[in-house]
Order: structure tokens, then C-alpha cells, then sequence
């Protein structure tokens, strides 16, 4: 990619430039370098894409439930094939490491192969009736146009985590891609061209959410719209949607809890909180960023926990642990908090600032941070950061560990880590959150899993899993009444 490419929009199987001529700027996360231009699409271009996926949604909704999977199926085998080209678009957008990159893409390809093989399910349920001589049956029908809106911090699995269930449910889709990863979304976009998937279905917005996704939130033409990102911002959606009764599914911020119990494994607990808090540069919305500890074993803890947060290694080349955060305005952001984290009385121990490694000075790093000594009502105890930032708090026992966990608005994930199965589950059964892990991290969600959260972590839908089928599909209730006859 060179400082010149221009990254446009994708509507009806080709690439097209914004009506404006306006264009963004994408920055590498590892040196700063200018890597792209990418279109600051307008209402008009939504429209474009809006009404390319209408027209062809009912020739698409035609298509079998299993043709649409071959289909699907086809464009997984591409993306096998491509694979290293996704892993070198997603570690250069993001600043990860090869490693995490193509882990990333494995975890998208999975996602694809599962969905693609509910083509030849797509359940419905026979159902029993109190009348004789009557059969009842459901089915699913898709929705129409999908508007999916996805973030930067996975984007070729969050592209997958969206698109596979909405496609093979029959929807036509417009994806609004995340503004710090343009050309992974034109990547994918080529790669259902050349999987046969027929222009239209799959269309590609570029630009601000404030203008391009808001357009999209707001088209009447849209029936269903599928959101990962902040919670203000899923607020918006949900109120703007909602006038129109659009179907709404929302994935949203989360202040995960991590319990280490006096009986864990202390080293499995280091090793399991290290990579809850710090993998992906904390850009999780599954981080485990508020540990909890038994106070009998908190000095212990916090000592080994220090010692593996100030040997990872940042970076971007292979063996590295984390790489930047996304851009130099989260980078920002994230460094403010931490500020606020030291004034309002809580002790840095170790990290809280950008290295100084002369070869990382130019990218968005933030060190591994773990901060102690904050109050409960401290800003950053209740505040989704998305940085490797991590808070240590400790507690006298379980219930005081519950009742930590759940002191916030939201209500995402949550591990635990004991020896005690009794406390595991008694635990897992009380805490506020969607997923709740035993003696692993925070994070671990996989196709056939079902996620999503409490509260303000989202409104009560769940994607992947079977569970995404009730988001991208209509519930069609069909009975007759057969008479029968005597011979």
C-alpha cells in the first residue's frame, strides 16, 4: 500500500468514489506514517448503497437457504486461500503483531465456515395445536437490509461476526466500515466478488460515523441494524432506530471483572489476568480491566502480576505481546485517564505513560498500566478505556468480590479463578454479565457461542451463536387445516 492509494467505497460489486471528492486519512498505529486516503462518504453515497442492496434483496432472499451457504461457503475458501493478505491488512491497520493478525483471521474464517453451514439448517420448530387436524410450523425469513456498523479493534472478525449470519439469513447488507480500518473492509469487499456473491448484496461504506453512519442509522430502507461500539453512541442508535421500529442489536462497552480467589492457582491467575487486561493493547470490549483479589493472597498476586506486566514487550514484529492502540486520539484519551487515575489518588505501579523506546516513540503505544489504591467511585473503576490499563482492588471474600463486580453499569463478561467448583458456580451464577469464565480470561467468545452483555454492555440480543439468527431473521408462524378422508 502505497501513501497515495485512495481507499473508495463499495456499492454494487465495484469500487465507487464519494459524490464529495472528500477524503480521510489513515495513519499506521506502529510509526505514524501515512498508509492511506479513504472516501468521508456522504448521505448521498448511503443512499447509493442503500438502494443497490434494496433492489437486489428480493432476488437474494430467493436464493435457497442453502445455495446462499455454498455461496458463503465459497467466500470462506477464498479468505482461506488469502489469508495471508487479510493477516498483513489487518497488522498494518492496527499496528498488531503477525501472529495476533493471522489468529484474528483464523477466528474470522471459523466464524464464516460456521454460518455457512446454517444454510443447511436454518431451523424453525414443528409446533403441536389444541385444534384436530391442525399443523403448525415456523420459519425464518430475512429482515431486508442490514445496516451493520463495526469498530476497528478486530476488524476482520468483527466484519465476519456480522456479515456471515446476515447473509446467509438472506439480508443484503451495507457495512459501515470502522474509520481506523478502511482497506481490510475493500479487501473482504473483493473477496466476495470473487466468491460469486452477486453485486449488490454486499456493499461497503467508508467515512465518519458522525455522517455516513449516522446516514445509514437513519434510512428508512434499513430493517435491521447490528452495532459493536461505544454505549453512548448505542444509545443514539437505539433511539433513532427505534422510531421507525427498525430491529436493533447492540454489542457495547464493558468494565470486566477478574476474581482471584485465596485458592487459585496464582500462576494461572498472573497468566490469565495478563492477557484479560493487556492482549490486543486492552482494545477488548471483554478486557478483564478491574482485578479483584482476595486480600490474602493480594500482595502476592500484585507482585507476580507487576513483574508479567513490565516484561511484556511492545511492539508489532513477531514474538511482541502487544502492539499500539489504534490511533493517536485514543492513545490520547487513554493517557488522560490515566492522569485523572494518579490525581484522584491511585498509584501507578508500573507503566502510565508511552514507552520511550526510541523506535516506538512515533506510533500510539501506551505501556502496560496497573494501577492500585483507587476508591470504588473512582472515575476509571466504572470507565471503559480501552488501553492496557488494569486496577488491582482488594476484597476480604466472595460476597465482597460480587459485590465489587457488580458495581457498574455494565455487565459484559467476568472471570473467576478458584480450586472451589461451589464458588465457581455460585459466582458465575450471581455476577451481571453475559459470559461469565472459570479459571480462564475475561474474553473467549467462539461461533457457535452466544455474546453480549447486561445492562449498558448492549440491549439484550446475542451474536454469534444460533442467537444471531433471531437478529437477521423474521419468525413466521405457518399452520393448515387438513380434513381428512374416510376411505
Amino acid at each position: 500500500m502505497t501513501n497515495t492509494s485512495r481507499i473508495g467505497n463499495w456499492i454494487k460489486g465495484e469500487v465507487q468514489l464519494p459524490s464529495s471528492d472528500r477524503w480521510l486519512d489513515k495513519f499506521s498505529p506502529h510509526d505514524g506514517r501515512l498508509l492511506s486516503h479513504f472516501a468521508d462518504s456522504s448521505a448521498a453515497d448511503v443512499d447509493s448503497a442503500v438502494l443497490a442492496a434494496s433492489v437486489v434483496f428480493p432476488a437474494w432472499s430467493d436464493v435457497s437457504p442453502v445455495k446462499r451457504g455454498q455461496i458463503l461457503g465459497d467466500l470462506v475458501s477464498v479468505m482461506k486461500r488469502r489469508s495471508d493478505e487479510l493477516a498483513h491488512c489487518v497488522a498494518l491497520e492496527t499496528g498488531k503483531s503477525p501472529q495476533d493478525a493471522q489468529g484474528e483471521t483464523a477466528g474470522a474464517i471459523l466464524q464464516g465456515e460456521y454460518f455457512a453451514g446454517e444454510g443447511m439448517r436454518l431451523h424453525g420448530r414443528s409446533l403441536t395445536s389444541g385444534v384436530p387436524g391442525k399443523y403448525s410450523h415456523t420459519v425464518r425469513q430475512p429482515r431486508g437490509v442490514a445496516g451493520l456498523i463495526v469498530p476497528a479493534n478486530t476488524p476482520i472478525a468483527n466484519i465476519a461476526w456480522k456479515v456471515f449470519p446476515a447473509l446467509v439469513c438472506g439480508n443484503a447488507v451495507v457495512l459501515k466500515a470502522a474509520e481506523d480500518t478502511p482497506q481490510i473492509a475493500q479487501l473482504f469487499a473483493e473477496m466476495t466478488r470473487e466468491a460469486g456473491l452477486p453485486d449488490g448484496v454486499f456493499n461497503v461504506i467508508q467515512g465518519r460515523g458522525q455522517l455516513s453512519g449516522a446516514a445509514l442509522v437513519s434510512d428508512e430502507r434499513v430493517a435491521v441494524i447490528s452495532f459493536t461500539g461505544s454505549t453512548g453512541v448505542g444509545r443514539w442508535i437505539a433511539e433513532t432506530a427505534g422510531r421507525r421500529l427498525a430491529r436493533v442489536s447492540l454489542e457495547l462497552g464493558g468494565k470486566n471483572p477478574f476474581v482471584v480467589c485465596d485458592d487459585a492457582d496464582l500462576e494461572q491467575a498472573v497468566h490469565w489476568a495478563a492477557l484479560s487486561a493487556f492482549s490486543n493493547a486492552g482494545q477488548r470490549c471483554a478486557a478483564g480491566s478491574r482485578i479483584i483479589v482476595f486480600r490474602k493472597v493480594f500482595d502476592a498476586f500484585r507482585d507476580a502480576f507487576v513483574d508479567r506486566a513490565r516484561g511484556l514487550k511492545l511492539g508489532n514484529g513477531p514474538g511482541c505481546d502487544l502492539g499500539p492502540v489504534v490511533s493517536r486520539r485514543q492513545q490520547q484519551s487513554v493517557l488522560a485517564a490515566i492522569e485523572r487515575a494518579r490525581e484522584q489518588g491511585g498509584r501507578i505501579l508500573c507503566g502510565g505513560g508511552a514507552p520511550a523506546d526510541p523506535s516506538l516513540t512515533q506510533g500510539y503505544y501506551v505501556e502496560p498500566t496497573v494501577i492500585d489504591g483507587l476508591a470504588p467511585e473512582a472515575e476509571l473503576c466504572g470507565k471503559e478505556i480501552f488501553g492496557p490499563v488494569a486496577t488491582l482492588h482488594p476484597v476480604e471474600n466472595l460476597q465482597e468480590a460480587l459485590v465489587f463486580s457488580n458495581a457498574t453499569e455494565y455487565g459484559l463478561t467476568a472471570a473467576i479463578h478458584t480450586r472451589n467448583v461451589d464458588r465457581a458456580m455460585w459466582f458465575a451464577q450471581r455476577v451481571r454479565a453475559g459470559v461469565a469464565n472459570v479459571n480462564m480470561g475475561t474474553y473467549g467468545s467462539e461461533p457457535h457461542m452466544p455474546f453480549g452483555g447486561f445492562g449498558s454492555s448492549g440491549n439484550g440480543s446475542r451474536e454469534p451463536g444460533l442467537e444471531a439468527l433471531d437478529v437477521y431473521s423474521e419468525l413466521k408462524n405457518i399452520s393448515f387445516l387438513a380434513r381428512a378422508q374416510l376411505i
